[in-house]
Order: C-alpha cells, then structure tokens, then sequence
C-alpha cells in the first residue's frame, strides 16, 4: 500500500509539471501573437516620384573673374613747345575720328615765321635764277674764248650755291609749315576720349599729356586663369561674360598671356568683345566663362540634389520601398540637371523630389511622374 501511494504521488507530479508545461508554450504563443498585433505595419511617409540618371552632353568651361580695360589707349599730347591752348574741342566721352582736331594753340608767331622763310624763300630763287643766267653768259663768253677757265668756275660755283640756298629756304618753309600744323592737336585714330587734361589758357611743353583715348572704342576682357588651365584655352573659343552694371557680353579669347605672374601664379587670358559694349566701362570687374566644348555626363534633376552641412546629397529608393541617403559629388549645372562626378550608381532610383523631407530608411510611397512634365512634381504627403 506505501508503494501504492508513492507510486500515485510521482504520477501526480509528473502530471502537474506538464500542465504547467503546456500552459506556458500556450501563454508565450499567445503573447507573441498579441505582439505582432500590437506592432502596425510601417506606412509610407511621402509619396515620391523617382529617376534614374541620365548620361547627357553638358558644357565644358572654365569660369574666371577678371577686369574690363581698353585694347589700346593711346596719349595725346602736344608737339609744339611754350605755346597756349587756345580752345578745347572735345571732352570725355566723346567720339572722334581719325585727324579731327582735338584742341588748338597759338600760332600767330608761327604763322610770321611761315611768312618770313617764305620771303627768304622767294629771295633765294630770285637769287638763284640770276645766278644761273651769269652762269649760262659765261659759258658763252668763255667759248669765244672773252672768259677765262677760272672765270667760269667762279659763275658756276655762284649758281651751284644759289641753288643750295634755294633748297634750304624751301626746307625752312616746309619746317614752319611743320610747326605751324602742331597747333592743331589731332586725333591719331578713330576712338573715344577716356580723359582729358587740356585746359583753355595754359602754356603747354612738347609732349605733355593732353588726352588720352581708347582706340577705335575697343574694350577687352582681362580674365585671370590658374596656371594648370592655360593648356586648355586656346585663341578663339567663345566667352560669356557679365559685367557689374549687370550687362551681359559676348566675346572671344585672343590670346593667353605668354608669361604667368610670379606672385599670384595666375595668367591673363585677353578676350575680345564682340557685342556692343552698352554699359560697360574701362575698369569694370567681370565674372565670364570661357566655352571649351562639350562631354558626355551622368546628371540627376537639380530638385533630387539635396545639400546639407555642405555637402550634397540624393536619396535612392531600394526594392523594400525606404530610402538610403547618398553622398555625392556635384560639378556642372545644365537647365534643370546637375552633373554627378562621384558616388552614384548609374542604375540607381533616385528621388526626384521631397528628399528634403526625406531620412535615411524611411519608407516611401512610388508613383509614376507624368509623362508631360519635364520636372519631377513636388513631394506630397501619402494618404493615411
């Protein structure tokens, strides 16, 4: 009977522990079915339209600052010496042309001195032609044997030296005549006056400044570039440049400066304008590009960059529908599309849109873009 009842108490036991057993595997299951009720399925936090890139042909250019100067500015100044100004004829700004009389000197006392050589000019000849008719008299004379071989040199020797004084006095005319013309200041060539110091009344020295300008009213774009791009530029390309008055102007390279600038390592690139100049002056600073032709480039929509703490970057959108956020480098715009040099695949889905509301493993919704639309629409939220 003792074993009887100890055999009915292990069954007892053994019986309990797996009831207890049971009812733990029941609770856990049910636990965890609770659980994955209680845990909702992520939803979309925007609704996106996505890309791929595009490989498309964009510009090469070099961007450069540089100042607006005058091809060639040529001085004015006066030839003849100690004579008054006067009257001045131009001012700044003004146009001229080749030979127009710019300011005007005094010339009354070189006006006499023309006079004068003139008059000994008029002696000299009269001189002159006496002295050869005793010439040609002597010859004569000296045939019939009435004039000696010396007296004949001496008639010949008068002529010979009449005719030197001839020409001298000429010499003297055409030197007045020199002297009284430089009482005209004239424009050597056609062009705009850029300064002007002459003043009515002063008493000015051979080769004092009285004007300048700038010749045939040419203006060059004075670009500087670094040392490692002249290579690249060559004589002709095309630029487009915007001055600070706001102007946009057309030109073209004519020559990259032989030498580079020990201090800056910099070298002036001079281009020449081929729009009209407007409102462009000597001295302006202007930003311009340097065309160099064209490549082929991977671009992305300019709405899918998204820069933040400096840096750029685009969102892609995995098989599972969430975002992974890349970092990429950007050079060339073009329009609407942005050049990606590095860290983005070419197959790539990139978010087109709303990637500034976008985090890294966030869920999104992906709609087809319409077709019409050559700009990705913005980013809405999705319908909950």
């Amino acid at each position: 009977m003792k074993k009887l009842g100890l055999w009915a108490n292990v069954g007892v036991r053994r019986w309990a522990s797996c009831a207890l057993g049971l009812g733990m595997v029941w609770s856990g299951a049910t636990l965890a079915q609770e659980a994955n009720k209680a845990a909702p399925t992520a939803k979309p936090s925007l609704t996106v339209t996505v890309a791929t890139p595009q490989v498309a042909n964009m510009a090469q250019k070099i961007s450069a600052n540089g100042s607006l100067a005058a091809w060639q500015e040529a001085v004015v100044g006066a030839e003849a010496n100690g004579l008054k100004i006067t009257e001045v004829r131009v001012n700044v700004g003004d146009r001229v042309q080749r030979g127009d009389v710019l300011a005007t000197l005094q010339s009354d006392t070189l006006a006499a001195e023309l006079a004068q050589a003139e008059a000994g000019l008029a002696e000299a000849i009269a001189t002159a032609q006496e002295a050869q008719a005793q010439a040609e008299r002597a010859r004569n004379l000296q045939q019939q044997g009435f004039f000696s071989a010396a007296q004949l040199s001496q008639a010949l020797a008068a002529e010979a030296s009449s005719a030197a004084r001839v020409q001298s006095a000429r010499a003297l005319v055409q030197l007045q005549k020199v002297r009284l013309s430089q009482t005209q200041v004239r424009a050597p060539d056609a062009g705009v006056i850029s300064a002007r110091q002459a003043t009515v009344g002063s008493v000015v020295g051979a080769g004092v400044e009285l004007f300048r300008l700038i010749r045939q009213g040419r203006i060059e774009w004075r670009a500087e570039v670094t040392a490692s791009e002249i290579g690249r530029i060559q004589a002709g390309l095309p630029v487009q440049l915007k001055a600070a008055s706001g102007q946009v102007l057309q030109g073209k390279v004519r020559m990259v400066a032989p030498s580079v600038d020990a201090q800056t390592r910099n070298a002036l690139v001079y281009v020449d304008l081929t729009s009209p100049i407007g409102s462009a002056r000597p001295g302006m600073f202007a930003q311009g590009d340097i065309a160099l032709g064209q490549n082929q480039a991977l671009t992305v929509p300019q709405t899918a960059v998204v820069v933040r703490d400096g840096f750029s970057y685009v969102y892609s959108v995995g098989a599972d529908q969430k975002v992974s956020q890349i970092k990429v480098q950007t050079g060339r715009q073009n329009g609407d599309r942005v050049e990606v040099t590095g860290g983005l695949k070419s197959d790539a889905r990139v978010v087109t849109s709303g990637g500034a509301f976008l985090n890294q493993g966030d869920t999104v919704r992906v709609v087809d873009a319409p077709a019409a639309a050559t700009v990705a629409p913005a980013a809405v939220p999705a319908a909950k």
